[in-house]
């Protein structure tokens, strides 16, 4: 069946690195579009960065200068390339995409989120 998986978190100390990676498998030909969010415990949902299915990137105040979004369309992958990470960048990061499938179209698709720690 369809899936859409986040990988790549860890626990990675400030300044440091991880790079993201949202894979779509199954009946599934292509990720039209995909969106980053992520959410901290007690805090609402943010939007981090998004890709289209054309050459247009967009990226929350927070993260501009030191996060990359990315896809690889023989892949079948977006990623999330993040630099000088800080502690406040600590949350649980979810990919939600819209797919393209066999005779369907899978809309606002949502992974299973990946955490991301980020020690001061």
């Amino acid at each position: 069946q369809v899936q859409l998986v986040e990988s790549g978190g860890g626990l990675v100390q400030a300044g440091g690195s991880l790079r993201l990676s949202c894979a779509a498998s199954g009946r599934i030909f292509n990720i039209i579009d995909a969106t980053w969010y992520r959410q901290a415990p007690g805090k609402q949902r943010e939007l981090v960065a998004g890709i289209t299915s054309g050459v247009t990137t967009n990226y929350a105040n927070s993260v501009k200068g030191r996060f990359t979004i990315s896809r690889d369309n023989a892949k079948n992958t977006v990623d999330l390339q993040m630099n000088s990470l800080k502690p406040e960048d600590t949350a649980v990061y979810y990919c939600n995409a819209n797919l393209l499938g066999l005779g369907r179209q899978y809309t606002d698709y949502w992974g299973q989120g990946t955490q991301v720690t980020v020690s001061s």
